[in-house]
């Protein structure tokens, strides 16, 4: 067995697969006893947040200490954020129609691109050949880079109780900056929001160990269904084999996708929770598994070894379990793992169609992508929506055939160096 180990964690592909897939793991372990939060609680009013760190504004203006950070390009990059390139150029096309000599304007000299437009934009004139939509662009742009080069400081004031006038409280320069570990609400939002506004890390943390569990229960039901009846059929022969082949046989002209398909939708969404969802992943998947298992037996039935163990009076699940199944052990293993991918693939397709584990309990990969596609998130530019539960299932399924691939090469003496 330590020999068998050692051969196996010398393999290259193996170590790899088997390292992403640890590391996967580990991931979905520890992270919930660091955020304890519920992954489907509803933590913002809008939806599709982008990635980043989401300070208090209230708790940020009222924060205990201000620093004055004199950074040469803070300026710069508030001018960046609110005028951006496509807008420049809009405000260029503006003032050309106007009549404004194209050579006196410069969109890369923020100053003087503002000056002029200040000097010339009026927000009521609408320009021959110009639409509605097009005058409220202008206007939008107008109100955004409002004061943009100012440098007072932003007033707050707050109601004098007796006379019910505005008083001025204290100023925010723009100069002012808060260390963001004395602001007291701090939420950090490393892969943004889906369309319910909750936090996509802590959803695919959740999402990922609960498609693993449906996959390691759907490829242990169907292994062992597949095992079992390609142990009997292949060991027994005969009318047993016949009786076995004949159903197996059956269920592979039957698509099982399409199967699955069809026993989900039947069983109602109320029902569909996630174990019976890998239930009949795992009922459906046996096929491949129960004709390679029973190509390999019908190989070894005749062996001297198992023969020996005939003539000794040996029962037949003694002879099967002692003297045929030790033989073809790494195969089942190899079989296992390709079974367990192939669930997290099945529940990922069935919950795109929306025929996945009912939505008001726990997220899955497959239910994160049902989404994503719901709210349009590709169509939106949304790609924190979906794009790192592709890169996991991606990761979950590539680290599995690695491992698969690098036990095929220990194990195949075809395949060996």
């Amino acid at each position: 067995m330590r020999h068998t180990l050692r051969q196996i964690f010398r393999s290259g592909k193996f170590v790899v697969g088997f390292s992403i897939f640890m590391m996967i793991l580990l991931i979905v372990i520890v992270y919930p006893l660091v955020v304890t939060h519920p992954p489907l609680e509803i933590i913002g009013q809008g939806t599709f947040f982008p990635p980043g760190i989401y300070v208090s504004t209230y708790d940020a203006i009222n924060a205990p200490t201000t620093y004055m950070l004199n950074l040469t390009d803070a300026a710069a990059k508030r001018v960046a954020n609110k005028l951006k390139n496509e807008d420049r150029l809009a405000m260029k096309e503006w003032m050309v129609a106007a009549g404004v000599p194209e050579s006196e304007i410069d969109i890369a000299d923020t100053e003087s691109l503002l000056t002029l437009w200040k000097r010339h934009y009026d927000p009521n004139k609408r320009m021959e050949g110009m639409t509605f939509a097009r005058l409220r662009y202008y206007q939008r742009v107008n109100a955004a880079i409002e004061g943009l080069l100012s440098t007072e400081a932003a007033i707050i004031a707050a109601k004098n109780r007796e006379t019910g006038a505005l008083e001025e409280v204290s100023a925010v320069k723009q100069t002012d900056y808060v260390n963001i570990s004395e602001v007291a609400n701090v939420r950090v939002l490393a892969l943004g929001t889906d369309n319910f506004g909750r936090d996509v890390l802590t959803e695919l943390v959740r999402a990922t160990g609960v498609s693993l569990q449906i996959g390691f229960v759907a490829g242990l039901i169907a292994t062992l269904i597949g095992l079992t009846l390609g142990l009997l059929a292949g060991y027994i022969g005969g009318l047993v084999d016949d009786v076995i082949m004949f159903f197996t046989n059956l269920f592979t002209v039957i698509p099982g996708f399409v199967l699955l398909i069809l026993i989900s939708f039947s069983i109602g969404q109320d029902k569909r929770g996630a174990f019976t969802i890998a239930t009949v992943i795992g009922l459906t998947s046996w096929v491949w598994t129960t004709r390679a298992v029973r190509a390999q037996v019908m190989s070894l039935r005749n062996r001297d070894h198992v023969n020996l163990s005939k003539l000794s009076g040996h029962s037949i699940p003694y002879i099967i379990l002692t003297d045929i199944l030790p033989y073809i052990a790494s195969y089942v293993v190899m079989a296992l793992i390709l079974q367990i991918s192939s669930g997290i693939l099945a529940e990922a397709g069935l919950s795109i169609l929306g025929l996945g584990p009912r939505t008001t309990e726990v997220p899955t990969l497959g239910l994160m992508m049902n989404w994503a596609m719901i709210y349009q998130a590709p169509i939106l530019g949304k790609w924190w929506a979906y794009l790192p539960v592709l890169v996991t299932i991606a990761l979950i399924t590539f680290s599995m055939n690695l491992m698969n691939t690098g036990l095929d090469q220990v194990f195949n003496p075809a395949l060996r160096d």
